[in-house]
């Protein structure tokens, strides 16, 4: 495929150009630095006439800029290419499946959500599922993904099974994960609402950080007054290692690896050369593929 990469010069996009380009596909990476893009792409721009110029001849689009309109989607499956989006944010989520795109449009690629999907969805029972995501403080993490979290800070969300106003950061929860236990709290990724709906059984997302004492001072840091309008935090000390973990009754799936950024574009990469079987329309991971479909993955261990 001819794939235009948004944001492919970025902490995920440029491993998710090297993995295409890797398994024989085109990559385009588009960006608004004109020394590390192929083509120059303003999305702030008006109109996006140069999104719009850059997505001729393309065969799929793969949004790592970060950018969230469904505007990008609808201009990119109006000309038939396919458009993968590693987002997790479940309000924009919504509004792109409310559209009625001309091409497949893939959701749920990532690490949370994507692989956490695949490994809920591979759960047996109709049970109760809590899905546990640990993420490296010791990564340094795109400007993207850093305003992703601090989004969580002070705000709530409501629980995709009941409705209930849910507070990020708060309702903890202990969970077993490979070689050790920790207290994670719940948190607005889009996988729990999406699985809540599909798998028709309650599905609840917690999150932490690979340090413990990390953790606990993002959960207390979430209650201070004014929080929501904090755009930086120091770095915190730790890894790289992220863990993820689905659990229901004594079932449980996990999968762990080194480098969140790595491992949200090993799976969005994979979930883009799916794109070229799917039907017009909206779809996330888990409904297209299966937790055993995964390839085998450096840096991704599954148990």
């Amino acid at each position: 495929m001819r794939v235009l990469v948004l944001g492919g010069y970025g902490a995920v996009g440029a491993p998710v150009v090297e993995a295409l380009r890797g398994a024989g596909h085109t990559c385009v990476v588009a960006g608004r630095d004109p020394r590390r893009a192929d083509r120059t792409v303003d999305l702030a721009e008006p109109g996006l006439a140069g999104y719009l110029s850059a997505l001729r001849g393309a065969d799929a689009v793969v949004n790592a800029s970060g950018a969230e309109d469904p505007a990008l989607v609808r201009s990119a499956t109006d000309r038939g290419a396919a458009f993968v989006d590693a987002t997790a944010t479940s309000g924009y989520v919504t509004e792109v499946e409310r559209l009625r795109p001309r091409a497949p449009v893939l959701l749920s690629v990532g690490l949370a959500p994507g692989l956490t999907n695949l490994l809920a969805a591979d759960l047996p029972g109709r049970g109760p599922v809590d899905l546990g995501v640990v993420l490296g403080s010791g990564e340094r993490h795109g400007a993207a993904a850093t305003e992703w979290s601090l989004n969580l800070l002070g705000r709530s969300f409501p629980d995709p099974a009941t409705g209930e106003s849910v507070r990020n950061l708060t309702r903890g929860r202990t969970f077993d994960l490979p070689g050790r236990r920790r207290r994670l709290y719940r948190a607005d990724f889009s996988d729990q609402h999406t699985l809540t709906r599909d798998l028709a059984r309650p599905v609840r997302t917690h999150l932490g950080l690979d340090s413990a004492a990390a953790t606990t001072a993002l959960a207390l840091l979430t209650r201070l007054p004014g929080v929501g309008a904090l755009r930086s935090v120091p770095h915190l000390p730790g890894s790289r290692e992220w863990t993820l973990v689905a659990v229901s009754g004594g079932h449980r799936r996990w999968a762990r690896g080194q480098g969140q950024s790595r491992g949200t574009a090993a799976v969005t990469a994979w979930a883009a050369s799916l794109t070229r079987n799917l039907s017009a329309g909206v779809h996330h991971l888990h409904e297209v593929a299966t937790l055993a479909d995964l390839p085998p993955t450096e840096g991704i261990s599954l148990g």
